[in-house]
């Protein structure tokens, strides 16, 4: 048999294995959309810890007493609802002292929220749309699908590879980028305007189950909406939906969501 030969079938062997494994990835989000996720909960994990303690030693942490437990409030009762990840005391929640006007959820059960959203986001609920929507992030395993697509379209993770072996915390822009917390021009742009938009809906759902009001996330995106001063780039060109979209998406879904908040009984209040 000629090394050509041998060669073509190796390939082809290489190339049946990859598709065997991409398929065997093949799932579903909370949302029933489809998705191919190739990385372990364990990979996951592993990145989002280390990314968090690079931030931690990145950021400032807020030492205000009121601050953190208003936070940790709100979290705690967002976390109460996940099921299997309901262990309030599994999760770490931190907040960081920066004008950015923003929150994270990492695999690895980590939450950052900046002093800069507080400005913005006027009340408990509000806050709670936005602890909700990132934690809707990790429930929906959108790190690893950003991972897995990166890959299939020829992407490199041996950075990311490499800095998870490094342990350290000056690789943690390169961790968070790859788990979308990043920009990224091209062609999975879309990708991540699908995630923020199921997203939305998954925190809208836990913020009411947790006895939030779901109609204050329309009401924090108008904030949002005001706060950037309508100086925004185009939708198309934006990893995020354009504030009017993700509105009309709440409001689509709002009837299902005051019907949970409305059976709550004992709804909470953080302060």
């Amino acid at each position: 048999m000629s090394n050509t030969l041998v060669s073509k079938r190796s390939g082809a062997l290489v190339a049946l294995g990859f598709v065997v494994s991409v398929l065997s990835a093949c799932t579903t989000s909370p949302t029933g959309r489809s998705q191919v996720l190739l990385y372990s909960d364990e990979q996951l994990a592993q990145s989002g810890v280390q990314a968090f303690a690079g931030m931690k030693q990145q950021t400032p942490i807020s030492n205000k007493p009121v601050t953190n437990e208003f936070v940790q409030c709100i979290a705690d009762n967002i976390i109460r609802q996940l099921g299997d990840n309901a262990d309030v005391d599994a999760w770490e929640v931190v907040v960081f002292e920066s004008e950015q006007v923003n929150a994270f959820a990492l695999p690895g059960k980590k939450i950052g929220v900046y002093t800069g959203l507080l400005e913005v986001a006027k009340n408990q609920h509000q806050v709670a749309a936005v602890i909700g929507h990132e934690v809707g992030h990790v429930l929906a395993q959108h790190g690893n699908e950003r991972m897995s697509h990166s890959t299939l379209i020829g992407v490199s993770q041996e950075v990311v590879n490499q800095a998870l072996k490094a342990n350290d915390v000056q690789q943690t822009p390169a961790i968070m980028s790859a788990l979308g917390l990043g920009v990224q021009v091209g062609v999975a742009l879309p990708f991540s305007r699908a995630h923020e938009s199921e997203a939305d809906i998954i925190g809208l759902d836990l913020m009411s189950k947790a006895g939030f009001d779901p109609r204050q996330s329309v009401d924090l995106w108008k904030n949002m909406n005001a706060a950037s001063s309508g100086q925004r780039p185009l939708e198309i060109m934006s990893t995020h939906p354009a504030p009017e979209t993700r509105i009309n998406n709440l409001n689509a879904n709002m009837p299902n969501a005051l019907a949970t908040y409305n059976k709550v009984k004992n709804k909470p209040n953080c302060g």
